[in-house]
């Protein structure tokens, strides 16, 4: 029988299904008291003073954007090693994206590379630095926020890959990604793949109360019925719009699947450590295979990548034995519509390097032992070929 392993994979329980079925037997689909759990509780896990749920992951950069007043001819830099949607929430509220090159042990943007950005312009240039916490590997961003308060900037952590993860401070306190002690906003996906599935579904955190209460008009076409907000109050009925906002919010069914998923968060973060660890073991002795490289930092694991040499030709030969790896990422710099804005092969060479290695193989809570030793098994077969 064709064996099919992709890299990720949703897994759904019967508690889930129950959970989604409730809400879907109740007077509530769309806004109601699920999505004020599912808040409550992520900003708990994370430790964040506030959580706001909205559509997805990129309405979340989006809204991030917007809350920060990010307007034309703003510059701002992320990494060209992430999703298009960490770039692309920039130009949607019409400011420039400019890109920084990847540290190439971590695969996560280089902050000398970003010093060296900033310390060529004239102070004011830029306004924002969107970090990734790429596969799940937290950056350090203690280190970002001294180098933004130096310059002035905003930071917005991108999450979505990291639920889970953190790192050690100077002061050797634990800082979870997207518990805003050092970033403005941090964002989270809950795309069937990623540690915490939804369908789709996404989450903002932050400390900031003003950005907080921003975040909640602009997530529901810039509406508030709160009469402490209005500036006309003509009864019950009234609202206003206040701000030029959009429909980017989640239905409580999405959010009664995403509390129940979040019930598991920790018991699915163990699991994917001991899947890691094994790759770890497995690829150390066969000598020939480069992996993301560990520092203080405790990895959510959400991706599990390898670089290799004949890149291509093995993932054609995984698939071939029904493991279907994938590629994160194709550098956003090189994509046509940046290329029309200047940006060119060549521009970021350590992360083009990288892309023409990488490989995420499978990584998921639900992936058994017995696919994993075929998917170590497959790998060390094709280069001992």
């Amino acid at each position: 029988m064709m064996r099919n392993i992709p890299y990720g994979k949703q897994h759904i329980t019967s508690e889930d299904v129950e959970a989604v079925n409730k809400v879907l037997l109740s007077d509530f689909l769309t806004q109601g008291p699920t999505i004020n759990k599912l808040e409550e509780a992520f900003a708990q896990y994370v430790g964040a003073q506030y959580a706001v749920a909205v559509a997805n992951g990129t309405a979340a950069l989006h809204l991030c954007a917007l809350a920060l007043n990010v307007k034309a001819g703003d510059k701002v830099i992320t990494t060209p090693i992430t999703f298009a949607a960490s770039a692309n929430c920039v130009r949607y509220a019409g400011g420039d994206v400019v890109f920084a090159d990847i540290d190439p042990a971590t695969y996560t943007i280089d902050i000398a590379k970003v010093r060296a950005l900033l310390e060529a312009s004239p102070k004011g240039t830029y306004t924002g630095i969107i970090p990734v916490d790429f596969s799940g590997y937290p950056v350090n961003l203690e280190a970002f926020r001294q180098l933004a308060d130096e310059h002035g900037l905003w930071i917005i952590e991108d999450a979505c890959h990291a639920p889970g993860g953190y790192f050690m401070d100077s002061k050797g306190k634990k800082q979870m990604c997207g518990n805003g002690a050092f970033a403005d906003l941090a964002i989270f996906s809950f795309h069937p793949v990623k540690h915490i599935a939804a369908g789709e579904g996404g989450m903002i955190t932050t400390n900031s109360k003003a950005l907080y209460d921003k975040l909640l008009l602009l997530r529901t076409h810039g509406i508030t019925k709160n009469p402490d907000l209005l500036e006309e109050n003509h009864g019950g009925w009234y609202y206003e719009m206040q701000e030029l906002g959009y429909n980017y919010r989640l239905t409580d069914f999405q959010a009664a699947l995403a509390l129940s998923q979040l019930s598991r968060a920790d018991a699915g973060l163990k699991r994917r450590e001991t899947i890691a660890k094994k790759y770890d073991e497995a690829f150390a002795r066969l000598g020939i295979i480069k992996q993301q490289r560990e520092a203080k930092h405790h990895n959510a694991y959400h991706l599990y990548v390898i670089e290799v040499d004949r890149r291509k030709e093995l993932y054609d030969y995984l698939r071939e034995a029904g493991i279907f790896s994938q590629v994160h990422y194709i550098p956003v710099h090189t994509m046509p519509y940046y290329k029309k804005l200047g940006w060119k092969k060549g521009d970021f060479p350590l992360a083009e390097k990288y892309y023409e290695r990488c490989l995420s193989i499978p990584m998921y809570p639900s992936l058994t032992d017995e696919e994993q030793d075929y998917v170590i098994e497959k790998i060390k077969s094709f280069f001992e070929r």
